[in-house]
């Protein structure tokens, strides 16, 4: 029996291991742990990876979130449309500045959000759209800006699990006002710990965050305003630095493990997989989920065939003890009900074997015959 990690992290492609290590060593000889020169270095190569604009390097991609929100100015009496089916962060965040977290059911395709899906929860209340570029894939997001731009709204994109990813040869992380992601260790630009970034092309909105960011200072033991403490250390700048130098390489390589699952899986059993939902998307697997009627049956079988996997994610936001106040009740997100009930996360990470892959897909076919 073969063991299958969910997400390892693997010397991929070769040499990136002892890079990151000896980027970590020089870092720390440098001893200019907070806001050193590395951390001006990154913002500089992410935002030319972006093909320009703004980078604030942050603590990590919360506060990323809550910092774009608090630069637009949106808090109590607001109200700001996320994900049904997303991860909390999103929804944590719109509390935290004090608004509301409206949800909004997922595309049926593609599990992101659509101009289609926001308009109807839309009131005279909505601020902003936060989508989730869900799952590594990008949002249809000239539907949203210009359901943005008709109703006098700001777009924030949570871009964390799709940096890399494309909307029409553009990256994602560009098109709305201010946009948000994180450097968390299993996200395709991963860190070797907590980190995130402000993106915006807005320089008015980048002063802000680069000061609020550092707990509002506008010289050195000067205060603006009253700010919080949200830095991207130096050590995680150099490691970031190395790892977004292979990027791209890293993302081709989870799209060719994505593409060995689609042909071998391909109308086993009931098994829905993942669709890319138009010409103008991307997608680059973060993650790679497959929905089946029998999901909880499979994950146990695979679990005992030595393969681990994951639910992303096993309970609605909305029926979460954390938001109960927000009145939502089980019925209200059919389809989030149902990506959360049959959809199962396979392993998939850069670095997996062919031995590895073939053995979870052979497993697979094996519990449908």
């Amino acid at each position: 029996m073969i063991k299958v990690p969910f997400f390892t992290f693997r010397d991929f492609p070769a040499g990136l291991q002892q890079q990151v290590e000896n980027a970590l060593v020089t870092e720390l000889r440098k001893n200019q742990l907070i806001l050193g020169p590395s951390v001006t270095s990154f913002e500089q190569e992410f935002s030319r990876f972006l093909g320009g604009g703004e980078v604030v390097g942050v603590g990590n991609g919360y506060d990323a979130l809550v910092l774009c929100l608090r630069a637009l100015g949106i808090g109590p009496g607001h109200e700001v449309v996320v994900p049904a089916n997303g991860y909390i962060a999103t929804i944590n965040a719109v509390q935290q500045v004090g608004a509301k977290p409206v949800f909004a059911e997922p595309d049926g395709q593609s599990y992101n959000l659509t101009a289609a899906s926001v308009l109807p929860v839309l009131t005279a209340h909505t601020k902003a759209i936060l989508p989730i570029h869900l799952y590594g894939q990008s949002c249809e997001l000239e539907g949203l800006l210009s359901l943005c731009q008709k109703h006098g709204l700001y777009l924030v994109e949570d871009f964390a699990q799709a940096q890399g990813a494309l909307y029409k040869g553009k990256p994602v992380g560009t098109f709305g006002k201010i946009n948000a992601t994180s450097f968390y260790p299993t996200k395709n630009l991963g860190a070797v710990g907590d980190g995130g970034a402000v993106v915006t092309h807005d320089i008015d909105l980048a002063s802000w965050v680069r000061q609020y960011h550092n707990y509002g200072q506008s010289k050195r033991y000067e205060y603006a305003q009253a700010g919080i403490n949200s830095r991207l250390d130096s050590l995680q700048a150099a490691v970031l630095s190395v790892k977004l130098a292979a990027l791209n390489t890293l993302n081709a390589e989870r799209k060719r493990l994505a593409a060995i699952y689609h042909r071998s899986l391909s109308e086993v059993g009931d098994i829905l997989l993942p669709v890319t939902s138009s010409p103008d998307t991307d997608h680059i697997y973060h993650l790679y989920v497959i929905r089946t009627h029998q999901r909880n049956a499979l994950q146990q079988f695979l679990r005992e065939k030595g393969i681990q996997t994951l639910i992303h994610y096993p309970v609605p936001p909305h029926l979460q003890a954390a938001y109960e106040q927000l009145g939502y009740r089980p019925g209200d997100f059919p389809l989030t009900e149902e990506l959360a009930a049959n959809s199962l996360s396979l392993p998939l990470f850069p670095g997996m074997t062919e031995p590895e892959q073939m053995y979870v897909v052979e497993q697979i076919q094996q519990f449908f015959r």
